[in-house]
This record gives C-alpha cells, structure tokens and sequence, in this order.
C-alpha cells in the first residue's frame, strides 16, 4: 500500500514541460488545415453561380435576359450597364443572369468585374449579322455559342455559324503563328497552337467544351417563315437545359 502512495506521489511531481506535446500539436495543426481547406472550397463553390449572358451590340442578349426573366418581350436598346437578376428553372436552385454589354467601350470592364463568380457564360451570336462581324465573334467565349434571331429568314443555322468561326480561327492561328515564329526561332518564342498542330482547327480538337445552339426571343407556337439553309429552329429554351445539365 505505501509503494501504491510513493508512485501516486511521483505522478504528481510530474511536470507539464515533461510531456511530449509534439504529436497533439502535429494533430490539431492538421484538424484545422483541414476545416479551413473544407471551408474555403465550399465557398468558392457556393459563390459562383452568375450565368453571363454575353456577345456583340445589338444580337439580342437583354431581349434574352427579359424573357426569361419576366415572360415579356419588350423593345430594347443597347445597354451601357449590366442588368441582374435571379432565374430559377425546373425546381432547380436559382442562379443569377448577368446582361453584360455588348459595346466596346464597357463588355470588358463589365466582364471583368463578374467574370470571376461566373459558373457559365453563354454567348449570344446574331445570326443575321455574324458573317460581317466575324472578327469580333471569333474572340474567345466559353461554354455556349446562342446563335439568336433564327426566326429570320436569311439567318444562318448553328453548323454553318460554327464553320465560319472555324475557320476564321484558323486564319487567325496560322496568322499570329507566322508572326511568332518571325520573332525568333528559341524555345521561348514557340508559339502555343490552339487545336491540334498541322491540322485546320475546329472546337472538337480543344477540351473546353463549348456547345452551339440555336433560339429566338419569339414565343412558342408563332409562325416562323423557312430559312435559307433549311435548318431546325430551337426555341430559347434551349438556354434553360443547358442551365440545367450545368447546376
């Protein structure tokens, strides 16, 4: 009983900078990196959930942006701010569209500002006009092509606006790849090929998905006249799937 007491008194004696705190501290530096990394990615998820609805003046992105919005389809003007709003489709959560001007002088500031919380931009394309503002066009976009105003009859379908961007970035590549390589011949100046080297470009040779649909600010059940190419019309609701497949 008396060495029982001598070994309890010994225990007390002990003191705290004896004990080996290395291990507890390793553990809770790693618990707490851990909740932080947790943390951090849940919001960077949560915070993006902006659709940018963008593309050159006048291809009908705020008649777009109304329609969906509100079911209406009102006269529009060229817009010189952003207009926003929340959108929900399907039972699905809501996501918030962004009307990004088309002018030159603000698309870029206005992108800029929303183009770190977009989850998806959708480029509207007129489908009338785009062979005379190709150049323009053929600027990069991401995720979905909206070739707009299909109600028209000398509107071109989404294949044929697909080929004219082919191939009008494919005569962009090999013209900037011409000047690079006048440049000079080092490892540095290589320029980086868009596609797939020796071969004409086209959107299946990049990994970026980008989808290319077609619509029109008219209503369901109107009378649309037959266009030129003979091609399908799809409805604006196109927009609503491709929303959809991406939440």
């Amino acid at each position: 009983m008396d060495k029982l007491n001598e070994n309890v008194r010994e225990k007390k004696h002990i003191k705290l900078g004896e004990i080996d705190s290395g291990p507890i501290l390793v553990a809770l530096l790693l618990g707490f990196i851990a909740v932080a990394i947790f943390v951090i990615l849940r919001r960077r998820s949560a915070g993006r959930r902006d659709f940018l609805l963008t593309g050159l003046c006048e291809s009908g992105k705020s008649a777009i942006f109304m329609q969906l919005l509100h079911g209406k389809l009102p006269e529009t003007f060229t817009s010189i701010k952003e207009n926003v709003g929340d959108y929900q489709a399907g039972g699905h959560s809501s996501v918030r569209l962004v009307d990004i001007p088309g002018h030159y002088r603000v698309r870029d500031k206005c992108f800029d500002l929303y183009k770190h919380k977009a989850k998806g931009i959708v480029f509207v394309v007129d489908s009338v006009t785009v062979q005379k503002d190709i150049r323009d066009v053929a600027d990069p976009c991401s995720v979905l092509v909206l070739c707009n105003k299909q109600d028209q009859t000398t509107a071109k379908s989404a294949q044929v606006i697909k080929s004219l961007l082919e191939k009008e970035l494919h005569t962009v590549r090999d013209t900037r790849s011409r000047k690079l390589q006048s440049v000079g011949d080092d490892d540095v100046n290589k320029p980086v090929t868009l596609g797939k080297p020796g071969r004409d470009f086209e959107f299946a040779h990049i990994s970026q998905n980008i989808q290319f649909v077609e619509s029109s600010r008219q209503g369901e059940g109107t009378e649309y006249p037959d266009r030129l190419d003979g091609s399908p019309y799809v409805n604006t609701r196109e927009i609503e799937r491709v929303g959809t497949e991406t939440t």
